[in-house]
């Protein structure tokens, strides 16, 4: 009895401990609007023209048990000129909105970027001890061939071309190469939507649900609901973006859990936790 008891303590010291699964809570986070409703079909091709959506401008909170308090982008500051354009109100910093959920701008771990437009991307040196997560080409057209004769630099900002790339520099920008990558336990990103020259969206595992934040790669539900591609200029390759949404539901725990980065109704499906903060669950 002794050397079974020996033999089986011995194989539980020297097995390797199972790796497990990270649990996660997942939040959106509204930090302005647009201040009147615009048309559907501004934003979902071939959306009928007499409809109207209410647009949001969000960041989503992925807090782990394991320390990580991770942003899925970093929104912007209220002084950059392209704002005026979309006459937004009741804006709030970003890191103002952490603040409602008991977290600092120091606390932000990692932000990964979606894309770097810059309602997405300027708001990035609000966060100091963040690492800065962003696919590989999608960086280098947007510190490269965006601006050059044949570029499309549509929705960059020059100071953020600027600031991505000091924070390049200092060592805070970790440039993810291609689809279907774990950046951490739980947490892959996938690309294929080109919305920009070659955007991500995220993949949370919760442990209850499998989450997905499109961001812009589905900028409104009703893309999501008629697999209807973004307007013009909305993506450089209208058939990658289509499949994209249509890959999201494969990945995602049910349409439910898919969403979108502008469309307003995400407020009213998840529960409230704080103003301009629901829980994605």
């Amino acid at each position: 009895m002794k050397i079974i008891l020996l033999l089986t303590l011995s194989f539980c010291i020297t097995m390797p401990a199972r790796s497990q699964q990270e649990n996660y809570e997942v939040y959106a986070i509204k930090f302005t609007s647009m201040s009147q409703k615009s048309a559907v079909a501004d934003w979902a091709y071939g959306a009928p023209a007499t409809d109207s959506i209410n647009i949001d401008f969000v960041i989503w909170l992925i807090q782990g048990v394991n320390g990580k308090n991770i942003l899925l982008d970093a929104g912007f500051l209220n002084d950059i000129e392209d704002a005026k354009d979309f006459a937004i109100v009741n804006y709030v910093r970003p890191d103002s909105m952490l603040l409602k959920l008991g977290l600092k701008a120091t606390d932000i771990t990692d932000i990964i970027l979606s894309h770097p437009h810059w309602d997405h991307i300027d708001g990035l040196n609000l966060f100091p001890n963040a690492q800065v997560w962003i696919q590989k080409e999608d960086f280098n057209y947007f510190v490269g061939a965006a601006w050059q004769k044949d570029g499309s630099s549509g929705g960059f900002n020059k100071r953020d071309v600027r600031m991505l790339t000091d924070l390049n520099m200092a060592g805070r920008v970790t440039l993810v190469d291609g689809d279907n990558k774990e950046l951490f336990p739980g947490i892959k990103v996938y690309t294929g939507s080109r919305h920009t020259f070659n955007s991500q969206f995220v993949l949370v595992e919760t442990g209850v649900s499998r989450i997905v934040l499109a961001s812009d790669n589905i900028w409104v539900y009703y893309s999501l609901e008629h697999m209807r591609p973004p307007s013009t200029g909305g993506t450089f390759d209208t058939t990658a973006y289509v499949k994209s949404m249509q890959r999201m539901k494969t990945l995602a725990s049910g349409n439910k859990y898919i969403i979108p980065g502008h469309d307003s109704k995400v407020f009213s499906l998840f529960p409230k936790v704080a103003e301009g903060i629901v829980k994605i669950k």
